[in-house]
C-alpha cells in the first residue's frame, strides 16, 4: 500500500553528526565527529554500585514512576542547580530522556507552524532537527566570540516578534564559545522586555577548564532568577556527558505552570522516562563524589583540547584559525576561505578521519569553511594522528580541485 505521511515528515532532516557516525562505524577511522565523552572515564564501578542500590531494595525500582519523574532525583537535582546560583524547586523540573527530549516537548508546546524562533550562528544542529520539524520560521541573530550582538538582537525581536529564543550559551556546540556576562544580562533584559521565552540549553557547563572561583559568568537562568521577576528563561541540562549519556537522563526547570503542561506532554510521548535510571543516579548522587568526577574529566579534556590545538598550530595549518575553548567538548576550526569543508569530508573519511562540516550547524547563510572538532572521545595518543590524516585529506582534496580548475 501507498503511506500516506503527515506534512511534518517533510520537514524531518537527517542529522549529519549520525549520518557520518554511521557510515565510520566498525571501521579504522578516528572520529572527532560525534560529541562523545571519553568511555574510559565513565565511573562504571561507581555506575554499577548505584544500579545494585537501586535494585536492592523493593520491586516498586521496576514499576511504572511520575511522569514528572523520580521525586527524590529531581530534589537532589534542584538542590544542585540551587548551589550554582539557580534556585529551584522539584516542582518546577521535569526529568526528560537527556535533554534533547527536553528541546523536543519544549517545542511541540509552544510553537505552531510559521511561529519564529532567534538562534545564534552557528548553533546546534539536533535543535535545528527539532526547530525545523515543528515548521518553525528559524532567524539567525549575528554574534560573535562574546554571544548575540545585542543591536542586531533588539532590531530582530522589533522586526520579527518572536515567541523564542533558542541558545547554548556556555561552551556552545559547535562554536565552543561562551557568552560574556553583560551579553548574557542584556539578552535576559531585551528578552523579558519583548515577552519572549529564552530556551538556555546547558549540557557542557559543569565541563570547565578553569577551576579558579568566579572565572565564569552565571548562567542566563541565574541571572534571571536573581531579577525577582516572573523568569523568562527556560533552561535544560543533562547528565550524559557527566556522569554517562546511555542513563539518558535530563531535565527542564520553567514556571510551574508550563512544566505541567511539558509534563502533560510527556504523558502522550513516553509516559515517563526510565525509572531504574533514575532512581540509579539517585543513588550514584548521594554515594559517589559526583563533584570529584567533573573535576577529573574537565582536567583531561582540557589536556586533550590543548594536545589538539597544538596539533593544529603546525606549519601546515597556516591560513587556518581557531579560539581555544574554555570548557566543553568542541573546537572549531575555520580553514582558508575558498575551502568546502562538505566536499573535504569524504577525502577525510578516505584517510581514516571524520570531522563534522560546519554548514549543518547554520539556519541560513552557512559557513562553507569551518569544521566542529570534538576532542573528547578519541584518546589522547591518537590525536595527533587525527591531525596528520586530516593534512593529507587536505592535500589531498586540494590536489583534486587543481585537476578540476586545469580542466576548466
Amino acid at each position: 500500500m501507498k503511506i500516506q505521511y503527515a506534512e511534518m515528515t517533510n520537514h524531518l532532516g537527517s542529522s549529519a553528526v549520525r549520518d557520518i557516525l554511521k557510515v565510520t562505524q566498525g571501521k579504522d577511522i578516528i572520529s572527532l565527529a560525534g560529541g562523545l565523552p571519553g568511555e574510559e572515564l565513565f565511573p562504571l564501578e561507581a555506575v554499577r554500585d548505584a544500579y545494585n542500590r537501586a535494585l536492592s531494595g523493593s520491586a516498586s525500582a521496576l514499576q511504572y514512576g511520575l511522569t514528572e519523574g523520580y521525586t527524590p532525583l529531581r530534589e537532589a537535582v534542584a538542590a544542585r542547580l540551587t548551589q550554582q546560583g539557580i534556585p529551584v524547586q522539584a516542582g518546577d523540573m521535569l526529568l526528560t530522556t537527556g535533554s534533547q527530549q527536553a528541546i523536543d516537548l519544549f517545542c511541540k508546546v509552544l510553537l505552531d507552524p510559521g511561529d519564529k524562533v532567534l538562534v545564534e550562528a552557528p548553533t546546534y544542529l539536533a535543535a535545528l532537527q527539532v526547530l525545523n520539524s515543528y515548521r518553525a520560521d528559524i532567524i539567525t541573530v549575528d554574534s560573535d566570540e562574546f554571544g548575540m550582538l545585542p543591536e542586531h538582537l533588539e532590531e530582530q525581536l522589533m522586526l520579527h516578534r518572536p515567541k523564542v529564543l533558542y541558545t547554548v550559551p556556555t561552551f556552545n556546540n559547535p562554536s565552543g564559545g561562551s557568552w560574556s556576562k553583560e551579553r548574557r544580562e542584556r539578552t535576559v533584559e531585551l528578552c523579558r522586555r519583548y515577552n519572549v521565552l529564552i530556551l538556555e540549553d546547558n549540557p557542557y557547563g559543569e565541563i570547565a577548564f578553569d577551576e579558579a572561583p568566579g572565572a565564569y559568568p552565571p548562567s542566563m537562568a541565574a541571572i534571571d532568577r536573581s531579577s525577582g521577576e516572573e523568569p523568562c528563561v527556560v533552561y535544560t541540562g543533562t547528565f550524559s556527558k557527566i556522569v554517562a549519556p546511555a542513563l539518558r537522563t535530563g531535565w527542564i526547570i520553567g514556571p510551574p505552570e508550563l512544566i505541567r503542561i511539558i509534563a502533560k506532554a510527556k504523558q502522550a510521548a513516553d509516559l515517563h522516562s526510565s525509572a531504574i535510571d533514575q532512581r540509579a543516579l539517585h543513588e550514584l548522587l548521594q554515594h559517589f563524589d559526583i563533584d570529584a568526577h567533573i573535576r577529573l574529566i574537565s582536567r583531561e579534556y582540557h589536556s586533550r583540547m590543548k594536545l589538539l590545538a597544538g596539533e593544529l598550530r603546525g606549519e601546515r595549518w597556516q591560513g587556518a584559525s581557531f579560539r581555544e575553548p574554555r570548557g566543553g567538548m568542541f573546537l572549531w576550526l575555520e580553514l582558508p576561505a575558498g575551502t568546502d569543508t562538505t566536499k573535504l569530508l569524504p577525502f577525510a573519511v578516505e584517510q581514516g578521519v571524520a570531522f563534522v562540516p560546519g554548514e549543518v550547524f547554520y539556519a541560513a547563510k552557512p559557513l562553507k569553511n569551518a569544521m566542529r572538532l570534538n576532542f573528547t572521545h578519541t584518546p589522547p595518543e591518537l590525536l595527533p594522528v587525527a591531525v596528520r590524516r586530516l593534512e593529507a585529506a587536505l592535500e589531498s582534496y586540494g590536489r583534486t580541485l587543481a585537476k578540476v580548475d586545469t580542466l576548466v
